[in-house]
């Protein structure tokens, strides 16, 4: 059962959650911090459940006509998992979420709060954004609020470049990401951002918002900025000279990468300005 909610979990795209938390407390100058490992260990296995178990749970008919389920992008779960999921997502997230009342202060808690919440109703109903034009994209957003709340809970101020910069990368990831699905979440009469906008119109709308994030990198990395410019105008690039679900889900794997290339070049400046004490 353990083997299985890491499956669903999706443990590839941890790294969505567990980086951002770890970027968020090195942003404020700090190499390591034991008062993280709380926020740190939510941030794999209990917020990832939540994520996707949510999800999984809420898209049970459409993942089952998906061929990309079953595998590292994402469970295909039964209906008799269900139960089962709910009562895993409770117990591994209550303890830490009841901790965090206690022991974080309440501007803390306020995005906490907004970042459990909007994750939930991505997926389940009756908000449901994820079947919400333009909504299910902004929703998004809310990937970058650890570079939010981790300063704050450690009682410093957060990096605002940083963090607005992430919530327009993460809108334009998200809707890249769909137009993959424009097929299936056509046919099951979900209303994307990348089905309202078509193939072409989502690839322009992803690349504006990765514009967008790259000058808010820019106004505190010039070499994460360059990065992030470099990947995502490729990606962009490359779908637009195709602009179909097939072109998408080949690119695919290249957007599955891209977190992990422009997060460890920020990670390995970041950490090395400290070192050399030329940071914050």
């Amino acid at each position: 059962m353990i083997t299985r909610l890491v499956q669903i979990s999706r443990p590839v795209l941890w790294v969505n959650t567990v980086g951002t938390t770890v970027i968020g407390m090195w942003l404020i100058g700090d190499l390591w911090r034991w008062d993280i490992i709380p926020l740190l260990l939510w941030a794999t296995l209990p917020f990832n459940l939540l994520i996707y178990g949510v999800n999984d749970i809420f898209d049970q008919e459409t993942d089952a006509q998906n061929a990309r389920k079953g595998g590292l992008e994402g469970a295909r779960i039964l209906g008799s998992e269900t139960r089962s999921i709910v009562l895993a997502v409770v117990l591994t997230n209550a303890p830490f979420l009841a901790y965090f009342l206690v022991t974080l202060p309440t501007n803390a808690l306020a995005w906490i709060a907004a970042y459990t919440v909007i994750f939930i109703f991505y997926s389940a109903p009756p908000l449901r954004f994820k079947a919400r034009r333009y909504l299910d994209s902004l929703s998004n957003a809310a990937y970058a609020f650890p570079l939010i709340f981790v300063p704050l809970a450690l009682g410093k101020s957060p990096v605002w470049s940083a963090a607005i910069g992430l919530m327009a990368w993460s809108v334009a990831k998200h809707t890249y990401d769909a137009v993959q699905d424009i097929d299936e979440d056509r046919a099951a009469g979900i209303h994307t951002t990348a089905v309202h906008l078509g193939a072409r119109g989502a690839t322009v709308w992803s690349g504006v918002w990765w514009a967008l994030s790259t000058v808010g990198f820019a106004l505190i990395s010039w070499p994460v900025a360059a990065v992030n410019a470099l990947i995502a105008g490729w990606l962009v690039i490359s779908l637009g000279r195709s602009p179909t679900p097939a072109t998408a889900r080949r690119l695919y794997r290249y957007s599955i990468v891209f977190p992990y290339v422009a997060g460890s070049v920020a990670g390995a400046q970041i950490v090395a300005a400290m070192l050399l004490g030329g940071y914050p």
